[in-house]
């Protein structure tokens, strides 16, 4: 389970403010009640449902994602361990789009009235729910950025850009390697690109020298070079908000 605090979901819940012991006790706490294990390419939150939980992303990856009818599919958003979306249930009647896991996923989903009692008890809290919401948010607009203004290259040198940073304010990196589970039809899906094109500037960035992509683990090999490719500024994933590891 995820007592002590676990890093596993050492999110922007807890990276973007300074919780108190009880703070951290509290989320430990909602995170045990209820727990879920979402098998890969399933569907966490159907597009249209009526939601009924918040849910932190314990471990595994997903997305945000709308499908039209014919089958063409855009992915919105990336779904990372330590993250939590949709905190804010009470305004939603159905969602808009959704959320499908690409690895086996562990969640926990949480009431959505406990998390809103918890925020209105601890200053801390709050702020930590603004904060991931203005994340999201700044992470949205950048998609939307990069699919109006990147080139192709630049667009697959953001990803995984903002992949490895993300993962690495989690504390899910080592050196400048991490996980990386999509595949080459996952970012095409996340870029606006076909897989074949995806697989030409893959291919780019590797006889470049910026990386290093073999199964499911990535290690960028010239980070300042990458960043620099994909006109990478990290404001909006608002780094510099995130309080230090313990």
């Amino acid at each position: 389970m995820t007592g002590g605090h676990d890093l596993r979901y050492r999110s922007r819940l807890l990276a973007y403010s300074e919780l108190t012991e009880t703070d951290r006790t509290a989320i430990d706490a909602l995170l045990d009640q209820r727990q879920r294990i979402v098998a890969p390419r399933r569907d966490v939150v159907a597009e249209g449902e009526v939601p009924r939980f918040v849910h932190f992303v314990l471990d595994g990856w997903g997305c945000r994602y709308r499908q039209l009818p014919d089958g063409r599919r855009q992915m919105l958003s990336l779904l990372l361990p330590g993250d939590l979306f949709d905190p804010h249930l009470q305004v939603v009647g159905r969602t808009d789009h959704a959320i499908g896991t690409i690895t086996t996923m562990t969640v926990a989903e949480v009431v959505p009235e406990q998390l809103s009692a918890l925020s209105h008890g601890s200053h801390g809290i709050a702020q930590a729910l603004w904060w991931n919401d203005h994340v999201a948010m700044g992470t949205h607009r950048e998609w939307i950025a990069s699919l109006g203004l990147r080139t192709a290259r630049e667009r697959i040198a953001l990803l995984f850009c903002e992949v490895y940073f993300r993962l690495r304010l989690v504390g899910r990196c080592t050196a400048r390697t991490c996980e990386f589970p999509l595949t080459q039809a996952d970012l095409a899906e996340a870029t606006g690109l076909t897989p074949v094109h995806v697989n030409r500037m893959v291919q780019d960035l590797r006889r470049d020298g910026l990386i290093a992509w073999s199964g499911r683990t990535l290690t960028i090999l010239d980070l300042d070079r990458l960043c620099e490719m994909a006109i990478f500024t990290p404001a909006y994933l608002h780094l510099d908000r995130a309080v230090a590891a313990g």
